[in-house]
C-alpha cells in the first residue's frame, strides 16, 4: 500500500469571481486512485463564503483526478461543492448545472499578467516601460525579463505531466502579460482542465514571490492591452456539416443573445471590450474573417472548408468562468435548428 497526498481543489463562494481553494489529506491505495476510489470530504464553508458559522459543513465531491507532478505520490482532485447531504449541489456549484456535449470541442486562451510589488512584472516603480510592440511573442531580457519564461515553461511541464491538455504558451502584447491555451472535448472536461491549469500556475508562482493578475483590465483606461480568455468552439455538426446558411443563422442567434453572453463572460468586461486593443465594443455583436476586432473571429480555414470547422469568440475575459462560458455557447448553438428542422425554418 502507498500513501498518496490527495489535494482536494474547489471553487469558493466569492462573487463575481470565485477563488480556488485546496487542502490535503493522506490515504493509502494499492495503486494510483481512480475517481471511484476517492471519498467525499468536508470543509468549513463559513470560511469560504459558502455557509454560516452556525451550520458550516459543506461537502467536496471529486469529479476529476490528475497526477500531481510537484509532489511525490501526489494527486490533484477537482471537486464540486455539495450540501451536507453530499447529493444536493451547493448554490455556488455552477459546474453541476452547465450544458455539456462530448461532441463539443473548446479551446480556451488564458491571458494574464505577472505582478510583483503591485505592478506588472517588468514595469518600473514609476511610470511605464516602452510602448507595446516588441513584447508579443517577444524574446530577450528587455522584452520578457529574467524569470517569466522560467515560470511559464515550468507551468507547461506541470500541466503536461498532470495529463492536462495544455496546447501552447506565448508572451502577450503588454509587458508582463502571457498566455496559455487549454483544449478539451466536452464543456466540463475543458473547463475542469482550465481551472486546474489556473490552480497549478497560482501554486507555482508562490515560490517566486509573484502573483497572477487575472483582472481583464488591470492597468485601466491606458494604452495597454487587457486580458481575455478567447473561446474557440465547435460542435460535431459545425465540423462535419456546417454550411454558410447555418453559419449565418448561428451568428444571428449569437447577436440575439448578446447580453446573455456578456453576463457570463467575466466581470468588468466593459473596461476591456471598448473597440480598442483588438476588441469589439461589448454592446455590439460583430463577426469577420480573420478580424481580431470582431466579437467572433472567423478563421480563413473555416470559410475555405465550406463554412465547417471552429469559430473564436473573443469576448470572454481572463476572469471568466469556463464552465459558464462553455455552457452559454452551447445554449446559443442549441437554439439554431440543424438538419431537416433547419430546412423547414
Amino acid at each position: 500500500m502507498t500513501k498518496y497526498k490527495l489535494e482536494y481543489i474547489w471553487l469558493d463562494g466569492y462573487t463575481p469571481v470565485p477563488n480556488l481553494r485546496g487542502k490535503t489529506q493522506i490515504k493509502e491505495f494499492e495503486r494510483f486512485p481512480t475517481l471511484d476510489d476517492l471519498p467525499l470530504w468536508g470543509f468549513d464553508g463559513s470560511s469560504t463564503m459558502q455557509a454560516e458559522g452556525s451550520n458550516s459543513d459543506c461537502v467536496l465531491m471529486p469529479v476529476a483526478v490528475y497526477p500531481d507532478p510537484a509532489r511525490k505520490n501526489g494527486v490533484l482532485v477537482m471537486c464540486e461543492v455539495m450540501m451536507p447531504d453530499g447529493v444536493t449541489p451547493h448554490p455556488s456549484n455552477k459546474r453541476a448545472s452547465i450544458l455539456d456535449d462530448d461532441g463539443a470541442w473548446f479551446g480556451f486562451e488564458q491571458e494574464y499578467f505577472f505582478y510583483k510589488d503591485g505592478r506588472p512584472l517588468g514595469f518600473p516603480e514609476h511610470g511605464y516601460p516602452s510602448p507595446q510592440g516588441p513584447y508579443y511573442t517577444g524574446v530577450g531580457f528587455k522584452n520578457v525579463g529574467d524569470v517569466a519564461r522560467e515560470i511559464v515553461e515550468e507551468h507547461l511541464e506541470l500541466c503536461l505531466e498532470a495529463g492536462i491538455n495544455h496546447e501552447g504558451i506565448n508572451a502577450e502584447v503588454a509587458k508582463g502579460q502571457w498566455e496559455f491555451q487549454i483544449f478539451g472535448k466536452g464543456s466540463k472536461k475543458a473547463a475542469d482542465e482550465m481551472w486546474m491549469a489556473r490552480y497549478l500556475l497560482l501554486r507555482l508562482t508562490e515560490k517566486y514571490g509573484i502573483d497572477i493578475e487575472f483582472h481583464c483590465k488591470p492597468l485601466g483606461d491606458t494604452d495597454w492591452n487587457g486580458s481575455g480568455m478567447h473561446c474557440n468552439f465547435s460542435t460535431d455538426y459545425m465540423r462535419t456539416v456546417g454550411g454558410k446558411d447555418y453559419f449565418e443563422r448561428l451568428m444571428a442567434q449569437f447577436d440575439k443573445n448578446l447580453h446573455d453572453h456578456i453576463d457570463v463572460y467575466g466581470p468588468d468586461n466593459h473596461m476591456r471590450l471598448t473597440g480598442k486593443h483588438e476588441t469589439a465594443p461589448w454592446n455590439k455583436f460583430s463577426y469577420g474573417v480573420a478580424d481580431r476586432g470582431a466579437s467572433i473571429r472567423v478563421p480563413h480555414s473555416f470559410v475555405k472548408n465550406d463554412y465547417k470547422g471552429y469559430l473564436e469568440d473573443r469576448r470572454p475575459n481572463s476572469q471568466g468562468d469556463p464552465y459558464a462560458i462553455a455552457s452559454q455557447v452551447l445554449k446559443t448553438i442549441s437554439e439554431v435548428p440543424v438538419g431537416k428542422a433547419s430546412a423547414a425554418a
